[in-house]
């Protein structure tokens, strides 16, 4: 089966996880990190990962850190959201990990987007994305093609903030109490009207940033 017509709703994203607990859910993919023995040992686990997705025909976006390897698996075919492949394709891998003797760290696994404030997105979108060399993603979000640049989105907003850019951090809930609290004891003002979907952190010269989690990401409902 491809394209669109096996995208995963949330509630079965979540059923999958039950059963992939070195795996996170992050903005339309499955995403996790592996620490190794020794670097050579994370090659060997990259190496494994190349063969398994040669055999499914179904390529991760991969990045190696001396003995870290962070994976992130979505279908691109099905709009950049999680299908049946994606899953099938993380139980292989995380099978692979364990053989490597790889220690799951899916906390390390943070994601950071862009956001710009604008009363209308249309009027500039298309001088971000050009300057950018990025795509445009089905929510209008810009997207690097090839993975290596965060993304940009714009919260359209009749009142944009002083500071128009602010980042989103994205971890997983299960992962993102610790990081409030270390956040909050710097003494930056913390609002959670929307938690846990994002906390806005505000520091004392004004500026903002969002710490968000994958309640904020509602994929096929």
């Amino acid at each position: 089966m491809t394209g669109k017509e096996d995208i995963l709703t949330r509630p079965q994203i979540d059923a999958a996880l039950a059963d992939l607990p070195d795996w996170r859910y992050r903005l339309g993919g499955l995403v996790t990190a592996y620490k190794t023995p020794t670097a050579a040992a994370a090659l060997e686990l990259i190496a494994a990962v190349g063969r398994q997705a040669e055999e499914q025909n179904h390529h991760p976006d991969l990045d190696w850190r001396y003995n870290r390897v962070f994976i992130r698996y979505t279908s691109h075919d099905a709009g950049t959201e999680v299908t049946e492949r994606d899953v099938a394709a993380a139980a292989a891998v995380s099978q692979a990990a364990a053989a490597a003797a790889a220690t799951a760290e899916p906390g390390l696994y943070r994601t950071v987007e862009l956001a710009l404030d604008t009363a209308s997105p249309d009027e500039i979108s298309e001088v971000w994305r050009t300057a950018l060399g990025y795509r445009k993603n089905k929510n209008g979000d810009l997207i690097d093609p090839y993975g290596r640049g965060p993304n940009l989105w714009f919260q359209e907003t009749a009142t944009p903030n002083q500071n128009r850019f602010h980042l989103d951090i994205h971890r997983s809930k299960a992962e993102s109490g610790p990081v409030l609290e270390k956040t909050a004891a710097t003494g930056a003002v913390m609002n959670h009207d929307h938690a846990p979907d994002w906390v806005v952190v505000t520091d004392a010269q004004g500026n903002r940033l969002c710490l968000c989690t994958e309640e904020g990401n509602q994929p096929g409902l």
